[in-house]
């Protein structure tokens, strides 16, 4: 069984204020540390070690272990959380750990443990969420019990309106609080049990900074006039996260530079291509690690030169070579002998049947939007993408009257005014 650290052990001095102030939720009791302060001036090693400590926190597996988390949640209105799934191991990701930071207190909930988890589910549901990258935990989440969030505050989304050069969570949390995560947390197999307390502790970290973490941002945020932007890409967020992930369609064999592969390589690749996905199925391992897309785009290049069997098969797959080598040979064999004509065929521009390329003045309009934000993202020093992406300024460039429909509010704002936009008429600019 991991290890339950449930003693308090935070590091002396990182939370300030009275007692009532730390009973509240994390947005009223987080306090930065202050290196002005005579204790901290006379002690610099101390705010390095406090801040890289690892925070008190309790391993929840069994049922009676619930009760306090359920206590914790019902004291605030806001909780930091994260996940860590295993989708780095397994063909069908699951979501191994919950960590929730309320108020004071730690939480890393195992969730392959046989839990009754609807109480967690729901005071979640009702409570602001703070995170880091929310996009993949929302869905995992959704997916796996339906979660929806009602608000958000995603801090990676702040750094990116704040054009910071790096927004993950480690390199803003070395930045403002010298804090440095330990790398293997990132590629850990997390549905191993035990969990290492190793793990334990990264876990716990990834969730214990993100209030002060938003507070920074926040401000920042507000002095810049961008938190309505914020707001926005957060609602925006939760919404999304209940189309759930994307599935792979008939075109997902069509990897890396499969276009330019004349029709031969193109069966042989669509077949290496589902020959790998069956085995990453029965294996329950990410397909990468059958055999990676590199790969498989050389096996349908021999195939496109003409070259014999023996040649197209003169690969090594490591490990399991003896076991699957048999399969992949009847794999390129099958794509050797399919029909060209048989190869699911491309909609022209993507899934929409009624879809036509854009007209010349349509593709000229399109032009004058992208001047437009890429002017306005270097003014503002912001992602030109964060404004509008390339497939949007297309679907503007067709359908400008729908701007608002296809763009967040503070974008369509952004760009309503623009000479593109404003003017219309070329020939008015």
């Amino acid at each position: 069984m991991p290890p339950r650290r449930t003693a308090p052990r935070e590091p002396a001095g990182a939370f300030g204020g009275s007692e009532a102030e730390k009973a509240e939720g994390p947005g009223e009791h987080f306090r930065l540390f202050n290196p002005a302060t005579p204790f901290q001036a006379e002690d610099p090693d101390f705010l390095a070690a406090a801040l890289n400590a690892t925070p008190a926190y309790s391993f929840v597996d069994q049922p009676d272990q619930l009760a306090p988390l359920h206590d914790a949640l019902d004291r605030v209105s806001e909780v930091a959380i994260d996940t860590e799934a295993d989708n780095l191991y397994r063909y069908r990701t699951r979501i191994c750990l919950l960590q929730v930071m309320a108020g004071r207190s730690i939480f890393l909930v195992d969730l392959l443990a046989p839990l009754a988890l609807g109480g967690l589910w729901s005071r979640l549901a009702a409570r602001h969420l703070i995170m880091h990258g929310s996009d993949f935990d929302l869905r995992l989440l959704h997916e796996f019990c339906d979660f929806r969030a009602s608000s958000l505050f995603d801090t990676m989304m702040a750094a990116q309106l704040l054009n910071r050069p790096r927004v993950g969570l480690a390199p803003l949390l070395e930045q403002h609080f010298g804090v440095v995560l330990a790398k293997e947390g990132q590629k850990a197999n997390w549905s191993r049990r035990p969990l290492p307390q190793k793990l334990l502790d990264y876990a716990a970290l990834d969730v214990y900074h993100l209030p002060a973490l938003r507070d920074i941002l926040r401000a920042e945020l507000e002095s810049r006039g961008r938190l309505a932007w914020q707001e926005e890409r957060c609602r925006w967020q939760i919404e999304a996260a209940l189309t759930g992930f994307p599935q792979n369609d008939e075109h997902a064999w069509r990897i890396g530079r499969s276009e330019r592969l004349g029709p031969r390589a193109q069966c042989v690749l669509w077949a290496v291509w589902h020959w790998r996905e069956e085995i990453a199925r029965e294996l329950d391992q990410p397909p990468f690690k059958i055999t990676s897309n590199e790969l498989l785009f050389e096996i349908a290049a021999r195939a496109d030169a003409g070259l014999p069997e023996e040649a197209i098969l003169a690969v090594n797959l490591g490990k399991r070579h003896g076991r699957l080598i048999h399969r992949l040979t009847d794999a390129v064999r099958a794509g050797l002998a399919k029909n060209p004509a048989s190869l699911p065929r491309r909609r022209r521009g993507g899934r929409d049947p009624n879809w036509t390329p854009l007209s010349a003045a349509e593709l000229a309009l399109q032009d004058r939007l992208k001047s437009d934000r890429d002017r306005l993202a270097r003014e503002l020093n912001l992602d030109p993408t964060l404004i509008a992406n390339r497939a949007q300024l297309a679907q503007i460039a067709r359908a400008p009257d729908k701007l608002d429909t296809i763009l967040m509010p503070w974008q369509a704002d952004l760009l309503r005014n623009e000479p593109a936009l404003k003017n219309g008429d070329p020939e008015a600019d």
